[in-house]
Parts: C-alpha cells; structure tokens; sequence
C-alpha cells in the first residue's frame, strides 16, 4: 500500500542518520523538504537523488490534500524538515491529518528529536512531562506560561538565542526565582553545550557568554534546594 513517510533526519552530526531512513528517501517517488536548499546537502551526503519539492509552513495549507491524493493515486511520499522529526515545532501536522482523514496511510519513522537528549541530559524527572514547543512571541505569552507553572510536570521550551534571555526573566517570575532549568543548545554537534541552574545564575552565564544557537529549555517540575544544587553547574564557564 502507497503511504506517507514521516522521516527524521538529523538535527547536527549526520551519523545520526538511521540505515533505514536513508532506505526509505531513495525509495519513495518524492520527498517533501521544508527547505530543498537544507536538505540538498543532506541528501547529498547520502548518496539519495529522489525527486524533492517544497513543503514548508507558508504552502502547506494549499499542497497537503493535494500530496494526500497523489499518495491515495499511488505514490510513495517522504516528508522531512530541516532538522529532527516533521510536526514537531516543524510543518509536517496539516499533511498527516489531510492523508488520515482521506484513509491514507502514515508511517513515522522514529529519529532524532532535540528535545529528547536535551530532558534526559538535564537529569531532571522524565516520568511526566510537557512539551510546548515555542511560546508565542507576544499575545498570549505570559498567559501560557502562567498556566505551564501551574502543571506538575517538567516543562520543555524551545526559544531563540534572540529572546532566551528574556525567557529566563520570564521563569523566574511564573515557576519561581529558585526554579531548576537546564538549557542545551547545537545539540550532538561539535560545540554541544547544556547548562544547569537558577534563572538568575543562567543569565549570569549569558551576560558573560552571549546565547548562540536554538536552545532547548528544561524546567524542572519542583522547587531548586540548597541541598542538592549542582554548584559546578554554572561555575564552568569559559
């Protein structure tokens, strides 16, 4: 049966690549880029000349139903973003409900998402969590965060180096001012880097290191203690 392939692809070191990825991408009729440009590199690499067209957030409400027909007609499809798992802070989501809701099949392959690494690496709890993507950047952001601090759960954020330090303020003002974060950043590639402490002390970090790179942003479910704060956590910093 003809279907859709939702591929990861790395979000650093091409090695993550998985064998069957790279099967699946020289296989189908077509693969669906969120930058051609991106991933012209990608491919590449990989030795995968299929045919790639755009798919991206500013076309995907025109295109989708129109590649969920042509998977109905008999084609296999790929979709894949610049970096880590489509529809997740990425375009891939309108696809995968136009091609459910026309009984098309869906397959995603499992692959690289930043924002794993990034929670097991803060060594915070994992058994509940919530993942919100990135906060708007005005209208209804604080509204969003406030009812983020009211959850009894981990909190994972992605943000800009433009706006983390002002997202740093912004949690110590909704989750607390003694509230745990670990950010990571340019994760799995040669200058991988994950910090750990109060907002206050990470924003130390960042007058004296400015922000570079998309950042993950952990927030841990309970308040910081004295008893069991890391002190090499921030102290480390070149």
């Amino acid at each position: 049966m003809p279907k859709l392939y939702v591929v990861p692809t790395p979000v650093g070191n091409l090695d993550d690549m998985t064998f069957r990825a790279v099967e699946v991408l020289k296989n189908v009729s077509l693969i669906l880029c969120e930058d051609t440009r991106t991933s012209a590199g990608l491919l590449k690499h990989f030795g995968i000349s299929t045919r790639t067209a755009s798919h991206h957030k500013f076309n995907e409400h025109k295109t989708c139903s129109l590649y969920a027909e042509r998977i109905l007609g008999g084609e296999d499809i790929a979709l894949i973003s610049d970096a880590g798992t489509p529809a997740i802070s990425d375009p891939g989501f309108m696809l995968v409900r136009a091609c459910v809701e026309l009984g098309v099949d869906v397959e995603c392959l499992p692959g690289a998402t930043a924002f794993v690494p990034a929670l097991v690496d803060s060594g915070f709890g994992c058994e509940s969590f919530v993942f919100a993507g990135f906060l708007p950047q005005k209208k209804g952001r604080q509204k969003r965060l406030a009812a983020l601090a009211a959850l009894d759960m981990t909190t994972i954020l992605y943000e800009s180096p433009y706006r983390v330090m002002k997202l740093l303020s912004e949690i110590s003002e909704h989750f607390g001012a003694d509230r745990r974060v670990s950010i990571s950043r340019e994760i799995s590639k040669i200058h991988e880097e994950t910090l750990r402490g109060t907002p206050a002390e990470l924003l130390d970090a960042f007058v004296a290191k400015p922000p570079k790179g998309e950042f993950v942003v952990i927030i841990d479910k309970t308040p910081n203690s004295k008893d069991d704060k890391d002190s090499t956590d921030c102290d480390d910093i070149e």
